[in-house]
């Protein structure tokens, strides 16, 4: 009988150190303890829309998601199964036809601005961190990602900033902290909270052992 999979949640706002908290945890351990389930891998496949209408979906709503679909991943990989994760392609706004193969490790960090607004996510962890960081970082970080990786422009990013990605956070992400077993203030940067968060996983390891 193979131990359960640990599940760690890591929400936050857009441009909050998510990824960053992510890497610092996961730089702890060998690759073959700590899988990664990105939520927005699962963004809904859009492929039957016209190409304009995609360039209005709010990737920072919860009907973006397909969490149908990452909640039957998740349980699947908890049974000990392999499955196949989509890839989203930000270019063409809709589903790549890519997916990546995807084994169950002994911790599961799934990671999301939206992760813990859904109860049959939150259902599904053991642990529910929300990292915490001011808006104007967040904004800064959103900026220059979007316009460095996403082939995006100054113009766009705030546009879609002011529209849809601070009205989504204020309705359903910030709420969804009270949720949280642990608030990590600051992101990446906060050594201490990353450190509680390491040597935590590594007694429910030894547990496993």
């Amino acid at each position: 009988m193979h131990n359960q999979p640990v599940v760690i949640g890591v929400a936050g706002g857009s441009g909050s150190g998510k990824t960053s908290v992510t890497r610092s945890i996961c730089q702890r351990f060998s690759d073959q303890t700590i899988l990664v389930i990105e939520q927005d891998y699962y963004y809904k496949d859009q492929s039957h829309l016209p190409f304009e209408e995609r360039l209005n979906t709010n990737y920072d709503h919860p009907l973006a998601f397909d969490n149908e679909l990452l909640v039957k991943h998740l349980n699947d990989l908890l049974e000990g199964q392999q499955i196949n994760k989509p890839v989203y392609d930000y270019k063409l706004h809709t589903r790549s036809q890519e997916v990546i193969h995807v084994e169950p490790k002994d911790v599961i960090i799934l990671e999301g601005i939206l992760i813990l607004e859904d109860p049959r996510l939150r259902n599904l962890m053991d642990i529910k961190v929300f990292v915490d960081t001011d808006a104007d970082l967040r904004i800064i970080r959103r900026l220059m990602r979007d316009i460095k990786e996403r082939g995006r422009t100054l113009d766009s990013v705030i546009e879609q900033y002011v529209h849809k990605v601070r009205p989504s956070h204020l309705q359903f992400i910030e709420p969804s902290k009270r949720y949280a077993d642990i608030i990590i203030p600051e992101g990446g940067q906060n050594h201490v909270a990353i450190d509680i968060m390491a040597t935590k996983i590594e007694n429910i390891l030894l547990k496993h052992k």
